[in-house]
């Protein structure tokens, strides 16, 4: 496991971990809900475009995929990355899609501090 190895060579180890540079579909199904390691990723910086990085290398433009689903997509694996709180866009991304995110995420931020606060 990545996480073992790199806690070996950086005692203790990182603070976090982040995702770039890729689709939430390209990542999702590695994400084995309830798995200690989820719990290291902090940030999130995906790239608009749903097709592969060889396709986006042979493409002659850029692809800015969908905002709003791109939003939707950050909201569900705040679900699941518990911890997940740097957020933002990679490739193909502009305000648009900082906006959708944001749009799509506060309200589980806020629930989130609220719980906090009632605990």
């Amino acid at each position: 496991m990545i996480s073992v190895e790199v806690d070996a060579i950086t005692n203790p180890g990182p603070a976090y971990y982040m995702i770039n540079c890729a689709h939430p579909t390209h990542f999702v199904d590695t994400l084995t809900p309830g798995a200690p390691w989820l719990e290291r990723i902090r940030g999130l910086r995906a790239n608009a475009s749903t097709k592969s990085h060889a396709e986006l290398d042979e493409a002659d433009t850029l692809d800015d995929g969908n905002p709003e689903e791109l939003g939707s997509q950050y909201r569900q694996l705040k679900q699941v990355l518990s911890q997940l709180n740097v957020l933002g866009g990679c490739c193909g991304t502009d305000e648009r899609h900082v906006e959708a995110i944001c749009q799509a995420c506060l309200p589980v931020f806020w629930s989130h501090l609220a719980t906090a606060r009632l605990a």
